[in-house]
């Protein structure tokens, strides 16, 4: 999984993964990293990519659930979507 940077317009991460030989680009939001105790405190990049490398397998999980089809992810990782190609 590599991390692409913070787009600011969704408040997410840009994150692409390869799954069976392709790019596949996704929006992890940045709340699902956040202190849940600090309501409405946005996290820092460094608690963003902590969480993210913490969490890697099940956000590529979701990723490739998403990708193929196959169902929608549990929460809180359902919060997650795709980016369409152009």
């Amino acid at each position: 999984m590599e991390i692409r940077g913070r787009d600011p317009a969704t408040e997410c991460y840009r994150v692409e993964i390869d799954i069976d030989n392709r790019i596949v680009r996704a929006l992890v939001p940045e709340r699902l990293s956040a202190d849940m105790h600090l309501i409405g405190a946005r996290p820092s990049h460094q608690t963003a990519y902590v969480w993210m490398a913490e969490n890697k397998d099940k956000i590529e999980a979701a990723i490739a659930k998403l990708a193929r089809g196959t169902g929608r992810p549990r929460a809180p990782f359902d919060q997650i979507t795709l980016i369409e190609e152009r």
